[in-house]
């Protein structure tokens, strides 16, 4: 596995929002503090692609659950994420797990060469510290996206899946290709150790909020372990992360430690209005000379291709979303369906990516508060809060909060109507071992999926297959 080797003397304050104008080899990436950052900023620019969370990831996992009906059958829009037909060389296959390695290979590159001393005298030894922390970040995000598609889901049976190839050194040339899989449970072992070591290395802060919603903190951390800890069923865990950014007992909840995460008073500021909001933990950020196009934006084909609308009989109708929920202007009507428009903006497409939000960590609270009866009350505050941020005047009924099976229906559809197109339906579905539902209109249907069916999971790629004997 071969990574190719961008960088630039971006400036801090840009980040990864700029384009690499030059190519060097990896002999003299580490000769100077500004070639150093560059090759920071292609990690995170790797993560970006259009195949990863430049946006398409969130649809392939949006589309295999029930909300979203396609119109097109495009296999280049996902249409065999909605169908469930992928095979080992579809392009989304090939292309998602070509787009996770090369990020894990560049995070690979910059951590081995940091921890040889290449570039020591260049940088600071804080500043060291801190480009490491955010490759593990960065890596830990890039086997957890892929192992929740190519693998089965850890609660399946622990974790004794066959997982991924656990790549954890830097690779420039093809000479270690041959790399077996390891188990889920290993691989879940090592994004977690991985966050862990992010969470100590990473700063509290940066020094504006645009780095602070595009580069990962301490709090970026701590709010992924969330979402990792509730995909393995460890809720205890999850509650520990989560109170790290969430120390209230009651509304208004907000992080006292590192950035000042919250709800922004609107949902419609953080799509549209302002990108670097306190509620944005980290989104991928685009600019006119660094966007995506065409079939490769998620606002081309939710937006402007319209390719996907939702599902009069999925969460669009559910008595939980009311006529008045602020969220309902987030969407609009052609031709009597009903479209997503998170990401509205015309060509070139410069709406930033969100990959964590605020609201997703409080969502993620309440549920592992309240499997179990652990703190029904303050389960229902988090639920609560997130709603009627959106429609204030909406109570949920007693017999909601007060019941666990009940309380954990009501989070779950308000995942489904808070993070719609923000990619976790489908996670949501694998990571409780549900079925995929049916789901079409009259003119293309598609039946439902087992939990033990084949392609319940992505199949593995073809380049893997062909490449790596080891790989079954």
């Amino acid at each position: 596995m071969a990574g190719l080797l961008l960088a630039s003397g971006c400036s801090t304050e840009d980040g990864l929002n700029l384009v690499p104008t030059t190519q060097i080899s990896d002999e003299n990436v580490f000769d100077t503090a500004d070639r150093i950052e560059g090759l920071a900023n292609g990690v995170y620019k790797s993560l970006k692609s259009a195949s990863l969370y430049g946006g398409r990831y969130l649809l392939y996992q949006d589309v295999r659950g029930e909300d979203f009906l396609n119109i097109t059958a495009n296999s280049y829009t996902a249409y065999e994420s909605w169908n469930n037909s992928y095979s080992s060389g579809s392009n989304d296959v090939n292309n998602l797990w070509s787009a996770a390695y090369a990020t894990i290979n560049r995070a690979n590159i910059l951590i081995d060469g940091l921890n040889t001393g290449k570039g020591d005298g260049k940088i600071t030894e804080e500043k060291k510290q801190n480009y490491i922390a955010e490759a593990k970040f960065l890596r830990a995000l890039s086997y957890f996206s892929l192992v929740n598609v190519f693998a089965q889901p850890y609660v399946k049976n622990g974790g004794l899946s066959p997982g991924l190839p656990l790549r954890l050194q830097a690779e420039t040339d093809a000479n270690n290709n041959d790399l077996a899989r390891s188990t889920v449970s290993e691989v879940y072992a090592q994004i977690l150790t991985d966050l862990d070591d992010a969470e100590t290395g990473l700063p509290e802060t940066y020094s504006t909020d645009l780095l602070n919603t595009t580069r990962a903190h301490k709090n970026t951390a701590r709010a992924l372990k969330t979402r990792v800890y509730l995909t393995i069923g460890e809720l205890d865990s999850v509650i520990e992360e989560a109170v790290k950014l969430i120390p209230q007992n009651v509304a208004p909840f907000s992080a006292e430690q590192g950035v000042n995460h919250a709800l922004q008073a609107s949902i419609l500021t953080i799509f549209g209005t302002s990108y670097v909001t306190k509620e944005s933990i980290l989104s991928m950020p685009m600019t006119t000379n660094d966007a995506l196009s065409g079939q490769s934006s998620i606002g081309y084909i939710y937006n402007v291709n319209r390719e996907y609308y939702l599902n009069p009989n999925g969460i669009l109708n559910d008595a939980q979303w009311g006529a008045d929920d602020v969220r309902r202007s987030l969407l609009y009507t052609n031709s009597g369906k009903q479209f997503l428009k998170k990401y509205a903006k015309a060509s070139p497409f410069v709406d930033y990516i969100p990959v964590i939000r605020y609201a997703e960590v409080l969502l993620n609270y309440a549920e592992a508060l309240a499997t179990g009866g652990r703190n029904l009350s303050l389960a229902a505050n988090l639920l609560e809060a997130v709603h009627q941020r959106s429609d204030p005047n909406y109570s949920f009924a007693a017999s909601i909060t007060g019941n666990e099976s009940n309380l954990l229906e009501a989070i779950a559809k308000e995942r489904r109507i808070e993070l719609l197109g923000e990619g976790f339906r489908g996670f949501d579905l694998l990571r409780k071992l549900q079925d995929l539902p049916a789901k079409g209109d009259s003119n293309i249907q598609t039946s439902s999926v087992s939990v033990n069916a084949e392609n319940y999971i992505f199949p593995s790629p073809s380049t893997e297959l062909t490449t790596n004997k080891l790989f079954n």
